[in-house]
Formats: C-alpha cells, structure tokens, sequence
C-alpha cells in the first residue's frame, strides 16, 4: 500500500509502499554524514524511492545544483518519480531507471559527489528473502560492491566524493574496492546502538585523493 512521508525538512515529502522495501533510518545517518559543497551535482545510486537524495536536498538544497537518482527496479523508480512530481522538483531532481552496470556514458564524470545505500550483504550469505524485490535491496544478487564501486569511479569526477553507508564488518572490502578503482578512503565514521559493538559504517572516497583517513566519533542509532 502506498503511503507517503513527511521527512521534516523543508516540507519535503517521500512515497512509500510498504510491499516495497522501504527505507530505514540508515539513509538518514548517510544523509546527515555527507558533506556537500556549493553547486554539488549530486548522484543517489541504489536510490530506491529516493530517500537519501530528498533528505541530502532538504539539508542542503541552498548548496545542491542537481540529484539524479539511479534505481535498478522500475516499482521503485516510479515512487521516486511522483515523489520529485509531489514536491515540484522537477526542475532540479532526476530519476533514472536503470542498473548502475548500465549507467550511460553521457553521466561519465559528471558528478562531484555519489551518495549510495547498496545491498549489505554477499550473495550467498544465509537464506535468500522469499521477495527477489526485497533480496535485490538486501543482498549482491544483482550488483557486487566490486561493481558498485566500479559505477562510482566512472560515473564521479575527478576529487569527486562518494559517501557510503554500509556494514561494519565490510570495511576491509570496501577500503579495498575503493584503492583498486582509484578512490581514496578519507572519512569513516562507526553506528552502534546503544553499548553494542558497531554494526554499521559510514565512509567518504575521493577520486584520485591523497592518502589519510579520519576516523570520527562512534555514532548512536
């Protein structure tokens, strides 16, 4: 059933469909995390209905030039296509439906800054979800992070940034992908809930930066 939700900032508002995989307060520590520079032009890569790029906008829509939102399934793709209609950000907002694999090479270095909630864990990690909708938001069955990352250093500008939201045991992998594809780890910051250990992670990459990552302050969720 679709629904749609008030984000809290700037009276922007987001569909939903709670048969779909909806989104999680992930996409607002990513959001939150990102830091965005004047006239950014902006990228959401596994956008689903669009959540981090609206948030992103909302906190920053003074600064932003662009977002484009790239999602895979199209049931996804036209949520997020009423919600650019709904708030009449037509003029700023994109969406695109299509696999980041397949991302045209008219976007080729286009972007100053990728922001990118991806499925978490390994294809065959534990069992498959029922849903291959909800699998595909969840688990590398249709886009490895090797790909991903691959999407993201042809589709970023050179000392362009991507911001990341992930799994906390991923870091190794991550770290990894980003070097071999040129992309130079310079921000991480861990999410723990409550006295637990961190469960997830947060990571900005440079294309082409130099080396030195800052490890900032464990955040609660």
């Amino acid at each position: 059933m679709q629904k749609i939700e008030d984000l809290g900032v700037i009276n922007l508002k987001v569909y939903q469909d709670d048969e779909l995989y909806c989104f999680t307060s992930d996409s607002i520590l990513l959001a939150k995390f990102s830091r965005v520079k004047k006239g950014d032009v902006v990228a959401d890569f596994c956008s689903g209905s669009g959540i981090v790029g609206f948030y992103l906008y909302g906190l920053n829509h003074s600064a932003i030039q662009s977002v484009t939102l790239f999602e895979m399934q199209q049931t996804l793709y036209d949520l997020s296509r009423k919600s650019i209609e709904e708030n009449n950000l037509q003029s700023v907002f994109n969406a695109v439906n299509v696999r980041l694999q397949d991302i045209d090479n008219e976007y080729a270095g286009k972007f100053s800054l990728i922001v990118c909630n991806p499925p978490y864990m390994e294809k065959d990690s534990g069992a498959l979800d029922k849903d291959f909708s909800i699998a595909i938001c969840r688990r590398e069955v249709a886009l490895s992070l090797k790909e991903l990352v691959k999407a993201v250093a042809k589709n970023l500008k050179f000392g362009g940034r991507v911001c990341m939201v992930h799994r906390a045991d991923r870091l190794t992998d991550i770290i990894c992908e980003f070097r071999v594809h040129g992309i130079e780890p310079k921000r991480v910051q861990f999410v723990a809930s409550g006295d637990k250990e961190p469960y997830l992670l947060m990571i900005e990459g440079v294309k082409g930066g130099k080396s030195g990552i800052k490890v900032m302050k464990t955040t609660k969720n």
